[in-house]
């Protein structure tokens, strides 16, 4: 996982609060229930967004970031991949992440995704009207592919090219914009793969912005020692859902 489970979002809360926030469970298109969070904007804006976490699952870190969208005005829920091969609760001491991780498939975490969105849109999720998604690492490149789901904007932290273009063969079919924000010295997704997606999604003709952090690593936006990075990266993904909450 590339945020441990004492890491924080490297983020200032600002703005409003989360008028509540708690444990929920969302059922998917196949009967699975799994496990969520979610988090209700004080000031309500219409606007919101899943929560999609590295190959950890669900975990304090996208919890807190699901407080920190809400203080945006953002209606928040952090979903758990897991729930097929794990079940709920809390996770035993030793839970292998990446062996659950090779047991999950595009299409059943497609399925969980969707029903967040549903919840989201539903009125004891907010009654949303837009909904966007972030992921981290693992959640990237499924955030990314969302664009091709229904959602009106896609965002991904250190995410995976290849994932991308392996889960979505013919990348024309993602019409939502994407925002990509690249660690630069990432040694698990190389920077070169990064600029060939970036590339390929031109060549397609998909809307979307990269944004390179130069010698930042996977994982950067916990980091205390990153901090301008995490700042600016925090500014876009704002100003991508403001942008595209209104178009």
């Amino acid at each position: 996982m590339c945020h441990a489970p004492d890491d924080r979002p490297a983020i200032r809360a600002v703005g409003g609060a989360a008028s509540n926030a708690g444990a929920l469970v969302l059922r998917s298109s196949d009967g699975t229930r799994f496990d969520a969070f979610f988090a209700r904007a004080e000031n309500r804006t219409g606007v919101g967004m899943v929560v999609l976490p590295d190959n950890g699952g669900l975990g304090e870190f996208y919890k807190e970031l699901a407080h920190r969208l809400a203080a945006e005005g953002v209606e928040a829920v952090t979903i758990d991949y897991y729930g097929r091969t794990s079940g709920l609760g809390p996770r035993p001491a030793g839970f292998n992440s990446d062996e659950h991780m090779a047991m999950t498939s595009p299409e059943t975490v497609d399925a969980d995704v969707r029903a967040a969105i549903e919840y989201l849109r539903s009125p004891e999720g907010g009654g949303v009207k837009k909904v966007f998604t972030v992921g981290f690492c693992f959640g990237g490149a499924i955030s990314w592919r969302q664009s091709a789901r229904g959602v009106d904007g896609a965002i991904g932290f250190y995410g995976s090219g290849a994932a991308l273009r392996e889960s979505v063969p013919d990348l024309r079919v993602l019409v939502a914009p994407l925002l990509l924000l690249v660690a630069e010295a990432d040694p698990y997704f190389p920077i070169e793969d990064s600029r060939r997606i970036d590339a390929e999604l031109e060549e397609a003709g998909v809307p979307h912005r990269t944004v390179i952090y130069a010698g930042a690593p996977h994982g950067f936006f916990s980091s205390g020692e990153w901090e301008e990075a995490c700042g600016d990266s925090w500014r876009e993904v704002l100003e991508f859902v403001r942008r595209y909450a209104i178009a």
